[in-house]
C-alpha cells in the first residue's frame, strides 16, 4: 500500500510548514487529488490516520477535494470533463481523450492551524 508512504510525505510537509510558520497544532490538511494520481481516497485517509498518530498531526483531519479528469477535445476545441475512467472519450463528439488538464493531482494546498 503506497498511500502510506504518500500519508508520511504528507504529514511531514504539513509538520514541516506549520513549524515553519511557529505553529505546531494542525487541525487539518487540505489536498486535491485526481483519479489519475494513482492514490485510492480511502486508502490515503486511513493511511493518513495512522502516519498522523505520535505526530505534530495527532489531532488533524485529511480533508481530500477530488479533481475531476478534463481534456481538450481536439475536435470540438473545447475543454470537456470525463464523467469516469470507463469513458474517456470526448462526451459531445466521442473522439478519444487528448491533452489531459486535470485529473493527475495529488497536492497538499492549505493547512488549519489552531490558533
Amino acid at each position: 500500500m503506497h498511500e502510506l508512504s504518500i500519508a508520511l510525505n504528507i504529514v511531514e510537509i504539513a509538520a514541516a510548514e506549520a513549524a515553519r510558520h511557529g505553529e505546531s497544532a494542525v487541525s487539518a490538511v487540505h489536498v486535491r487529488l485526481g483519479p489519475l494520481s494513482g492514490v485510492v481516497k480511502e486508502a490515503l485517509i486511513s493511511a493518513f490516520e495512522i502516519a498522523r498518530e505520535d505526530s505534530p498531526l495527532a489531532g488533524a483531519e485529511l480533508v481530500v477535494e477530488d479533481v475531476p479528469i478534463r481534456f481538450y477535445c481536439r475536435l470540438c476545441r473545447m475543454e470537456v470533463t470525463v464523467a469516469s475512467l470507463q469513458a474517456f472519450v470526448c462526451p459531445r463528439c466521442s473522439s478519444p481523450a487528448g491533452d489531459i488538464l486535470s485529473g493527475k493531482e495529488l497536492e497538499v494546498r492549505s493547512l488549519e492551524i489552531e490558533a
